[in-house]
């Protein structure tokens, strides 16, 4: 288990825009963090995963849970064709949500909100493809395909007390400037279907972990930026 100091004790909370990642991923002012996300959307793909788990579960979900029920999940958990967040903050439809979380804040603005989001949502990587063991990056520069094999979980244990797991893959094939390591991270302990995610990227599988202000977050494709919004702020 790795323990992170963060940079500030947030509150757990938006997005599911609706979850949010580990570090400050599970622990920053995502209201999403902290919810209990709807995981049926259909991605492109269906699994049929036979647990007895509760897939909403609060206490999982706001970062509370044991060791053992931790799971290891398979790419494919992840598997659709993915949109970034972040166009849509930079365009003002997430303003809405923002003007939302600060109504039922006793100390920030909306303003504090977006600059918060503006941090933590900033990429080059406007869309992913997620099919088998490839995974697609494009942005400005094009696209980069790497083929990834899953490399375990780490369990992070936050400043706040409350904690998350982060699921690494390792790029063992495709092209070499794609990622050597991604780590997924949707607030879920084991095999379910993500509806949305905060994914890091690099070469350093360690350095990664100490990433807590900068976390892409990533929708389903086909949802318009309006869709997105009112599935945060409906969280």
């Amino acid at each position: 288990m790795r323990h992170l100091s963060t940079h500030a004790a947030l509150a757990l909370g938006l997005l599911s825009l609706a979850s949010v990642p580990p570090a400050v991923a599970q622990q920053d002012d995502h209201d999403h963090h902290a919810h209990e996300h709807d995981h049926s959307h259909d991605h492109g793909h269906k699994h049929e995963h036979d647990h007895s788990h509760d897939h909403h579960d609060s206490d999982i979900y706001a970062g509370y849970f044991d060791d053992d029920q931790v799971e290891d999940r398979a790419l494919s958990d992840w598997e659709g064709d993915w949109q970034s967040v972040y166009p849509y903050l930079q365009d003002g439809t997430l303003d809405d949500v923002f003007a939302h979380k600060a109504a039922q804040s006793d100390d920030k603005t909306a303003a504090d909100y977006k600059q918060y989001y503006t941090t933590g949502y900033r990429t080059d990587v406007d869309r992913i493809v997620i099919e088998g063991d490839q995974v697609s990056f494009y942005g400005d520069d094009g696209k980069r395909t790497g083929e990834y094999t899953y490399d375990g979980h780490e369990i992070l244990t936050y400043e706040a007390g409350n904690r998350g797991v982060r699921y690494i893959f390792e790029r063992d094939g495709g092209s070499a400037d794609a990622p050597r390591y991604i780590q997924f991270s949707d607030h879920a302990i084991y095999p379910t279907d993500a509806d949305h995610y905060h994914l890091y990227w690099g070469d350093d599988r360690a350095a990664l972990l100490d990433e807590v202000t900068n976390w892409p977050t990533y929708y389903p494709s086909h949802l318009d930026g309006d869709a997105i919004a009112r599935e945060m702020m409906a969280h």
